[in-house]
């Protein structure tokens, strides 16, 4: 009854395709490839009293563990909550409450790709759900699912040994009946749960791109920049926090005055690590790219050019998707 692992990875490679994007193609195939891992050679369902549980957990939990995860990762999480409890007065206002709505949308899309994806492929295995159905104390799907069989009422009572293939006194013929039937609602759960994914996965796309205030080639450059943006300040910032570090380790031990090294203040970095819009009035790519063209140093720090309301840097829009640390998701 158990797939051949050529079955198995085929299966993967399937749901991989099916994805429309490379980002999600991958989480899910990672995702998919731990799954058959784990299954393989951690669960060993008990077939006892403890099968409906003990599925379960291994169903959801490692789900759960992966959606938690997916929000951890996301750079944009961390953006909404950093410093969040500082700025009690503005959490009132509907356009924050509104944009962070939308921005924890996105976040959510992307992180449910991992559990969506575990939740599938342990579907379509089979195992997990024959050791969590076989356990239910529903007498009336039991009986239903052990059929008019004369060994029914036997097939109830050691239905929670079928998953373990134990010797029983219910026929064998019966037993593989049973799980054949099982394997079968699962598989069709799991195909059900990939379709689900993969329509909603092409709606939202859709509904991005014919939302989009931008062109097509613009979207990537805007995708492009991004990319370049966000692997180049994580080198200016290491370079520019090791210049500040040897300079102050320099005035420390040999007790000289430190040099003059510029380093942006508290509110220069808080403007450029808020979330972005791209607004067609004004053609920034980013907050960087907002906060150096309606800036410049002069002595002090002036105050900014512009009008902050048409560059306004924490209302992003949902159905663009798009991933301050340079990815986009749809």
């Amino acid at each position: 009854m158990q797939q051949s692992d050529m079955d198995k990875f085929k299966t993967v490679l399937n749901i991989v395709n099916k994805q429309t994007n490379l980002g999600f193609g991958l989480v899910a195939l990672l995702t998919a490839g731990g799954e058959q891992i784990f299954s393989s050679t951690m669960f060993r369902c008990p077939c006892n009293e403890m099968n409906f549980l003990y599925g379960m957990v291994f169903l959801l939990v490692p789900a759960l563990a992966l959606l938690l995860l997916g929000y951890i990762l996301s750079m944009k999480t961390w953006k909404v909550l950093t410093g969040l409890c500082q700025h009690r007065a503005k959490l009132c206002r509907w356009r924050r409450l509104t944009a962070n709505g939308m921005v924890l949308f996105q976040i959510s899309t992307m992180a449910l790709v991992a559990p969506s994806s575990w939740i599938a492929v342990a579907l379509l295995n089979g195992n997990y759900y024959e050791c969590l159905m076989t356990g239910t104390n529903v007498s009336a799907y039991n009986k239903h699912l052990c059929g008019d069989k004369d060994s029914q009422a036997q097939c109830v009572k050691e239905l929670l040994r079928f998953p373990c293939g134990r010797d029983s006194s219910v026929p064998q013929a019966d037993r593989e009946d049973v799980l054949l039937t099982l394997r079968a609602q699962s598989q069709i759960m799991g195909w059900l749960l990939i379709a689900a994914t993969m329509l909603s996965n092409l709606l939202l796309i859709c509904l991005a791109r014919c939302t989009s205030p931008i062109s097509y080639l613009q979207l990537k450059f805007w995708k492009a920049y991004a990319q370049e943006e966000s692997n180049l300040i994580d080198s200016y910032t290491a370079k520019h926090a090791k210049e500040l570090a040897e300079r102050n380790l320099k005035s420390f031990f040999n007790q000289t005055p430190p040099e003059t090294i510029t380093t942006p203040s508290n509110k220069d970095w808080e403007k450029i690590s808020s979330l972005y819009k791209f607004s067609t009035k004004e053609q920034y790519y980013s907050t960087l790219h907002w906060y150096v063209e309606n800036y410049q140093e002069s002595g002090n720090r002036m105050m900014r050019m512009a009008s902050v309301k048409t560059g306004e840097a924490d209302h992003n829009p949902v159905v663009l998707n798009f991933v301050d640390d340079g990815r986009m998701a749809l």
